[in-house]
């Protein structure tokens, strides 16, 4: 019975630290850059709508014609879309930001004011509904982590821990990486140096938009089958948390989601809120998102020249 709950709990911690891992180790491009992106919230909602009404789209009508249709291309489509709409909010905010100098605290929160907004204009053309979309038939596979039952994931949960060790690669061992920093340091520096500051800090915020957007594709059609009215539930702003917890470095962001994750996932080691008060349980992690940054904003020091536009 231990071994069963322990399986549980790893699996519930996993599957939680998956979504805010993409979205904190997105955040660390763009902050690296000099950008800061408090828009990740918004951006997983946007790629959490796109993924699932991809999907369903594109199946219906193949259900249309038989309820056990296999389209197994479907939900990998739906990804792509989360990716490319992210990208593309990213894009939106990154013009904002770079472009027009545009406050960019100001910039994020107006994305995520949108990210509530539009879903549900969406929703209400093609559903007629407001709050989710049709539930999907074809959903991504489970894969069995080392053979072990209990333990099987999709293809998006290996794939976020697979970026942390490739983005500390890039970030710190490539000529791509070198010109991110520099550019979110010292920009005056990097631009003697014939750096492009405005392209490096395009190409940061715009792949934390195409993160964040997997991590919206993660939550819609990876861990559940549908788009959910604000189904984000706070997760953008544990994942900057987790970001400035880490001091914007892909271990320290690891190590942190990974924490996030586990308090996320306490619901099943306390009976599923049978020891303590469901609500109690269920606002664990952003308890602790507020102890973190009281507690780690002052000692952790941030990109140099993060949050200001930059002058050539």
């Amino acid at each position: 019975m231990d071994t069963v709950l322990l399986l549980a709990l790893v699996s519930s911690m996993l599957r939680a630290t998956t979504p805010l891992l993409f979205a904190a180790l997105g955040g660390l491009f763009s902050e690296r850059s000099g950008v800061v992106n408090i828009a990740l919230e918004g951006i997983i909602l946007f790629g959490a709508l796109a993924a699932a009404v991809t999907a369903q789209l594109i199946e219906a009508p193949a259900v249309a014609q038989a309820a056990n249709a296999r389209v197994w291309y479907a939900p990998w489509l739906g990804v792509l879309a989360a990716m490319a709409v992210g990208g593309l909010i990213g894009w939106v905010h990154a013009v904002i930001s770079i472009r027009y100098k545009a406050d960019q605290i100001i910039s994020g929160t107006a994305i995520n004011l949108m990210g509530i907004g539009i879903p549900a204009v969406i929703l209400s053309g093609l559903y007629g509904n407001t709050a989710t979309s049709t539930p999907i038939r074809n959903r991504l596979p489970s894969w069995e982590l080392f053979g072990i039952d209990g333990l099987a994931f999709n293809p998006l949960v290996y794939l976020a821990f697979l970026l942390v060790p490739i983005t500390w690669f890039v970030v710190f061992r490539t000529p791509f990486g070198l010109r991110l920093r520099s550019v979110g340091e010292h920009p005056e520096a990097a631009d003697s140096l014939g750096i492009n500051v405005f392209r490096m800090r395009y190409v940061g915020v715009v792949l934390s938009g195409v993160l964040a957007g997997l991590a919206g594709a993660y939550l819609s059609i990876g861990n559940v089958n549908q788009f959910v009215s604000e189904m984000a539930g706070g997760r953008g702003f544990i994942a900057l948390a987790a970001l400035i917890f880490g001091k914007w470095h892909p271990l320290g962001v690891f190590g942190a989601t990974l924490l996030f994750g586990a308090f996320q996932a306490t619901e099943v080691l306390l009976g599923g809120g049978r020891l303590l008060p469901p609500t109690l349980v269920q606002s664990l992690p952003y308890v602790l998102t507020m102890v973190v940054l009281a507690g780690f904003v002052g000692r952790s020091i941030a990109p140099k020249a993060s949050g200001k536009p930059f002058e050539k």
